[in-house]
């Protein structure tokens, strides 16, 4: 089983270093440099994470799909939003078709 309770600790502390001086701080210094920063650093952890699936180095891709996660949750606080809110959208396409999902956020 998962415990979802560390995302929510360390969501806490990524809110907290968002009043942090950037020279004390990673993650202030990312939320100084702001969304263009932040989500270079996301590209570059997802690149990381495909090139270790590549090479099949599964304990590499769990090290990159964790700098991943925390850089999206670095993202996710930025714009107030939270781990919450995203296990919400989790619920919300639980059991729904894929191809079904895709269509509903298709504009008009």
């Amino acid at each position: 089983m998962i415990d979802i309770e560390v995302l929510h600790r360390v969501a806490a502390t990524l809110a907290e270093r968002k009043k942090a001086d950037p020279d004390s701080s990673y993650v202030s210094s990312l939320y100084a440099r702001g969304t263009d920063a932040i989500c270079k650093k996301v590209a570059e952890e997802a690149a990381e994470t495909i090139m270790a699936a590549k090479d099949k180095d599964m304990l590499h891709v769990v090290w990159e799909v964790t700098d991943l996660w925390f850089h999206s949750l670095v993202l996710l606080t930025h714009f107030g939003l939270s781990v919450d809110d995203v296990l919400a959208e989790f619920r919300r396409r639980e059991g729904v078709s894929g191809i079904d999902e895709k269509k509903s956020r298709t504009t008009s």
